[in-house]
């Protein structure tokens, strides 16, 4: 492992306090970030952005390692794609009301309508907590006519075309770029995603276009593949120590539970977040405890490490 690289990082999460969020993230913000009752919406745990919290790189950005130590960090398949920025974003999600119905571009859209350093965004979505009956909409109806989605796209009609979905703790969404989807209400949700912040708005359910929320009807309608669904993978097998979840050109994601060694092979970081439970994880120059909901970026260059206790993590990488 390289001399300069700690084994493990650390970072101060930032806080989104969008309309639609609710109170369980709270304890990520403080009194002197949010007002009390302020919907906390998202937590921005690894973002290019995101500060690291201690050791010999507290204070220095992610982005700006990368752009130093880029193969320690990324590792080689990474980078072999020519990949010059970290490319995840991981968060977690609070829905106390209807998301916005949105749309993201995939790479090629994003360069024509936004510019040359804009990429796509491709997510998946992970149900930690869902209330009864809650939904989400991924996709449009089958055998809707481009005209008739079209001419929905920035008004009510667009809610009788899409399609809703029940969904419950666990269930696992693959949402490519260009498909029309929103979280419903009573969802807390693990979100893994494009290092891109690129959102059209389809339809945001009559509240008033102001601070930052107007629709992009005409970027809306050039981005929506009408055939795209998304895919949901219900509960995955229990008592087994890894499960893959999503795998695709960009990002795979897995869930770990029960202790054992895990290694990077120097190929691609591993981003552990922690959805239930507690325990330790173990490099070879040091041992931390793992708390719920706290995320910890393991460098590519680390290789071997363990995670030991009775603990859910997911794990997001690059794979090969």
């Amino acid at each position: 492992m390289s001399n300069f690289i700690p084994s493990m990082l650390t970072f101060t999460p930032a806080i989104r306090t969008y309309v639609w969020g609710g109170q369980t993230l709270l304890s990520f913000a403080g009194t002197d970030v949010v007002q009390e009752g302020t919907p906390i919406a998202e937590v921005w745990a690894i973002y290019e952005e995101n500060p690291v919290t201690s050791g010999v790189f507290a204070g220095r950005a992610l982005a700006e390692l990368v752009r130093e130590y880029p193969n320690e960090i990324l590792g080689k398949v990474v980078v072999s794609r020519g990949i010059q920025r970290f490319p995840l974003l991981i968060k977690l999600l609070e829905s106390a009301s209807w998301l916005s119905l949105q749309v993201h571009p995939n790479d090629e859209q994003a360069v024509e309508l936004e510019g040359p350093t804009f990429m796509g965004k491709t997510e998946a979505w992970h149900i930690l907590k869902a209330a009864p009956h809650a939904q989400l909409i991924a996709g449009i109806k089958q055998g809707t006519s481009l005209e008739n989605l079209h001419a929905a796209i920035g008004n009510e009609k667009i809610l009788d075309l899409v399609e809703y979905h029940n969904v419950e703790a666990d269930d696992t969404i693959f949402m490519p770029a260009g498909t029309i989807h929103a979280l419903g209400p009573g969802l807390l949700v693990y979100e893994v995603q494009q290092t891109s912040d690129l959102t059209y708005r389809v339809f945001d359910w009559n509240r008033p276009l102001t601070n930052g929320r107007a629709l992009h009807i005409d970027k809306s309608i050039s981005v929506t593949d009408p055939f795209s669904q998304g895919r949901i993978t219900r509960k995955p097998g229990a008592g087994n120590s890894s499960i893959e979840l999503v795998h695709c050109p960009y990002f795979l994601l897995e869930k770990l539970s029960n202790s054992q060694e895990r290694d990077t092979r120097g190929e691609s970081f591993h981003a552990l977040t922690v959805i239930d439970g507690e325990g330790y994880i173990s490099t070879l120059d040091q041992k931390i405890p793992l708390h719920k909901f706290e995320t910890i970026l393991i460098p590519a260059v680390c290789g071997g490490y363990r995670l030991d206790g009775d603990f859910q993590i997911l794990c997001a990488s690059i794979a090969r």
